[in-house]
């Protein structure tokens, strides 16, 4: 009790401080959800398909409804804890309705009494406003009690269904079998789908009354693909989108839950009609600090003529750019004689034909995405853990194709991956091989009968590397895969464009600079396509990223290491898009002209209630920094008031200026080292209690207190002497540190050059003995070693002349537990608690390198 009492104050003061909650309300609700959390049984979460709502997400959703209707008939399918409803009162209460009636579906016996609780509250808030509230809490399976209810699609006489004029959901997010009960009794009235949210959704939109307006809060992947066409085809006809929301994280939208599907939340009202535009909202997190806002004409959002339904979500101004210019072409694979297949190799299931040896005479050689290299196919691959080979012999026709050009692309990709698209030429001159085998992991472009020009293949991969395509890509899909019905749905260059672009690449294909370059030269994609246009799309990505880079080098705390101040900073010194940064200038603005500036030159509209955010959250920040200073045309003029205006400070200017030239790093050293409130703040940041450590070899460091350094430190002491005895451990991350010379210098030494903007591990011991290099991550507030993880590790450190370990290390067994589910295979864990043992996730050998 005693536990749960100082938990509840936490809450409490946290709440306090956060203005979402000036409403008492939401308070209590938030204290009910929060409590009724921390009970979860995650298994059980799992076979429901759970996802909790996080307070500020529902109420970003309540905000979303109309408030037009007196008497209110609400409807929460899979309710939780009854969050939304009550983030809806909360926000529909200001407005006075006469009368608001709850239904709400929750079947989990575990979460019924805090439902209970928050109804008696909403009830408890509604009579104080003397608004008339009824709910009706049914413990039933959504699914099927309204399949039911609809009755057979056969039936002559179906059962009436009642009607709400106001839905409000977090379906939840399964896959439901072909012989599951669900599916059996979706079938039986019309509905053929792969999982509960798009069923849940399906059946809501059927007990909506005509005008009335549904927010859902849901995964994106129904947007496009072939799975959910049928849905979207239903949906699109039968509602009419007002509205999309989109985070620019994954990780945030339910981050007590650790989702990785990336969500949107829609508000669409029951009508044939549509309107001419719909609103694409975009923010890094629920709170709306950093709301963008982006007008579509709802002809964009989905093309009329397009027979898939897909739903196209651009979320400002450079990206309607980017979907401009893909009209631009109209020819189709089909035009093209390209058909787009995925790999055949199902690697589990033809154990018996594969071969890790390709010495013998009769092997046919087996393409994974390890051997993607430069553009071009390498094989076998340098390093890799995968079979290299397909045995000749009988059985194998179903699984491998004839030697020939054909361009691969990747299967798998997140959002947050630097390229969404990847793709290489196999070209056979290159592989001496009659047939050839490709896993499952790969899509590859071929003819109906053999392979492409080269020429064509080449320029069809320089296409589809571009970060044109990329970014356009992106737009289209928000799958974690890049499916191959995607990839025949997009529109491509003519023959003669592709094949013009092919004649450009040797050998090996260059950098992206250089294939963005080619790419807009040939297809003329520099060009304005209207008189609206800001500039070279390519070229704004490329200059925000630019300015967030030079945040970095410069230390900026990292809550300021975003798009928003790297287009603050951007605007301070007047640099277009078209501009190098030795154009960069001094321009005295306001907070109102700056995000002005974001919006003309670089398309990002921020809503007007953010001013406050950049003032709050960058530009003092800035200031503090000694990069900005304010009202240097009127000293006189107080900080405070609205005609305050910010320049950028004249050294920092200097250093800009010679961003991207040879004078760069030595101005940079220079600038860090002399400018007194820079140092003065980082060393406010690090004025803290210091943890001592010693390494295995005696010497003795200091880490900052707090965060995950205390786990650094076990790690270094307990984990290091037991498992890489006689190890150098060659790095270790503290807050706020950057690589130092003499560790980039000792990487430098292992054939590994350091991407400065690659996240580190916490940890990396050089295992000499073994010549292993040991990647560690500390597991407190962040996650471990994921597939994601696991991949960006294998990418910054790629060129290492070690074989690389992954482990990732926790404090307690509870702690590790929450993360089961995510830990890539071929990883170790290690458990400060029980430090004598070692986890091993899978493969064949115990604590050691695992190759591709």
């Amino acid at each position: 009790m005693l536990i749960e009492i100082s938990w509840l104050s936490i809450i409490l003061v946290n709440m306090l401080a956060d203005p979402l909650f000036t409403n008492e309300f939401l308070k209590r609700i938030e204290i009910i959800r929060s409590l009724a959390h921390q009970g979860i049984n995650r298994s059980k979460q799992t076979e429901f398909g759970q996802f909790f709502t996080p307070i500020e997400t529902a109420s970003l959703m309540a905000s979303m409804f109309s408030n037009s209707s007196p008497e209110i008939h609400l409807l929460d399918p899979g309710a939780g804890m009854g969050i939304l409803t009550a983030a809806y009162i909360g926000h529909i209460i200001r407005f006075s309705p006469k009368t608001i009636h709850v239904t709400a579906y929750e079947l989990d016996s575990d979460l019924l009494s805090g439902l209970k609780k928050t109804m008696s509250e909403c009830s408890s808030y509604c009579q104080q406003k003397k608004i008339n509230f009824q709910s009706e809490i049914k413990r039933q399976d959504f699914v099927e009690s309204i399949s039911k209810s609809l009755g057979s699609k056969d039936s002559f006489f179906p059962l009436e269904t009642p009607n709400f004029n106001v839905i409000i959901m977090n379906p939840p997010y399964r896959k439901i079998n072909s012989d599951s009960k669900e599916r059996i009794l979706l079938r039986s009235i019309g509905i053929e789908t792969t999982n509960l949210y798009t069923a849940f959704l399906w059946l809501a939109i059927k007990l909506l009354s005509e005008n009335g307006e549904l927010v859902a809060i849901i995964p994106r992947s129904f947007c496009n693909g072939s799975y959910y066409k049928n849905f979207r085809i239903d949906f699109l006809k039968t509602m009419s989108i007002r509205r999309i929301h989109i985070f620019e994280s994954r990780k945030i939208t339910f981050h007590e839950d650790d989702v990785l599907q990336e969500n949107i939340i829609i508000h669409a009202i029951k009508s044939k009609s549509k309107p001419d535009f719909v609103t694409i909202s975009s923010s890094s997190g629920p709170d709306e600090e950093d709301l963008q806002l982006h007008q579509v004409k709802y002809e964009n959002l989905v093309y009329p003529q397009d027979s898939d339904q897909y739903i196209r979500i651009v979320s400002d101004q450079i990206g309607q750019q980017f979907e401009e210019k893909m009209k631009r072409f109209f020819t189709t694979l089909q035009d093209l004689g390209l058909s787009v297949s995925t790999g055949r190799v199902v690697d589990f299931r033809a154990k018996e034909y594969l071969s890790f040896d390709i010495d013998g005479l009769e092997t046919i050689p087996l393409i994974y995405p390890n051997s993607f290299q430069n553009g071009f196919i390498l094989w076998p691959p340098q390093r890799g853990k995968k079979p290299v080979a397909i045995l000749s012999k009988p059985g194998i026709e179903q699984i491998v194709i004839p030697a020939d050009v054909y361009v691969l692309v990747r299967r798998f990709s997140a959002k947050e991956e630097k390229k969404r698209v990847s793709a290489v030429v196999y070209d056979p001159n290159q592989v001496k091989a009659d047939r050839i085998g490709i896993e499952n992991h790969i899509n590859y472009f071929h003819k109906t009968y053999g392979g492409l020009s080269i020429d064509l293949a080449k320029g069809l991969a320089l296409y589809l590397n571009s970060t044109f395509f990329d970014q356009y890509f992106r737009q289209l899909s928000g799958h974690t895969q890049v499916n191959a019905t995607d990839l025949r749905n997009v529109r491509y260059p003519t023959s003669q464009q592709l094949s013009s672009l092919g004649k450009r690449i040797g050998e090996v294909f260059p950098d992206q600079e250089t294939i963005d370059i080619i790419v807009g030269e040939e297809l003329n994609l520099t060009t304005k396509t209207s008189e609206s246009d800001i500039s070279d799309p390519i070229q704004v990505k490329k200059r925000i990223g630019e300015a967030l880079s030079i945040l970095q080098e410069l230390n900026v705390p990292r809550l300021q290491q975003n798009e928003r101040s790297a287009l603050s900073l951007l605007a301070l010194v007047h640099l277009k898009p078209d501009n190098p940064w030795s154009k960069a200038e001094i321009s005295r603005l306001g907070i109102t002209e700056m995000m002005d500036f974001f919006r003309d030159y670089y398309g990002k509209n921020y809503a007007p209630n953010t001013r406050e955010t950049v003032r709050r959250q960058t530009i003092h920040q800035f200031m503090e920094l000694g990069l900005v200073l304010a009202n240097l045309d009127d000293p006189k003029r107080p900080i405070n008031s609205p005609k305050t205006k910010y320049q950028i400070e004249e050294s920092a200017l200097e250093l800009l200026q010679t961003f991207g030239t040879k004078e760069w790093e030595t101005k940079l050293f220079v600038y860090l080292k002399s400018t007194p409130s820079l140092a003065s703040l980082q060393v406010r940041e690090r004025a803290m209690n210091l943890i001592p450590v010693t390494l295995p070899n005696g010497q003795e460091i200091n880490l900052s207190a707090g965060g995950q350094n205390d786990l650094i430190k076990k790690i270094i002491e307990e984990f290091c002497p037991r498992y890489t005895p006689g190890g150098n451990v060659i790095y270790v991350g503290d807050a706020g540190n950057k690589l130092t010379e003499n560790e980039r210098k000792y990487f430098e030494q292992l054939g590994i050059s350091i991407d400065p903007h690659g996240k580190m591990p916490d940890v990396v011991v050089d295992f000499q003995s073994k010549k292993w290099l040991v990647l560690i991550e500390a597991v407190t507030s962040h996650g471990p070693i994921d597939n994601q993880r696991h991949n960006e590790l294998k990418e910054l450190f790629r060129s290492s002349n070690r074989g690389l370990v992954f482990v990732t290390a926790f404090e307690t067994r509870k702690a590790m537990n929450r993360f089961l589910k995510d830990i890539a295979w071929e990883t170790e864990v290690w458990v400060a608690e029980a430090p004598s043992h070692v986890i091993h996730f899978n493969g064949e050998r115990f604590l050691g390198p695992y190759e591709e």
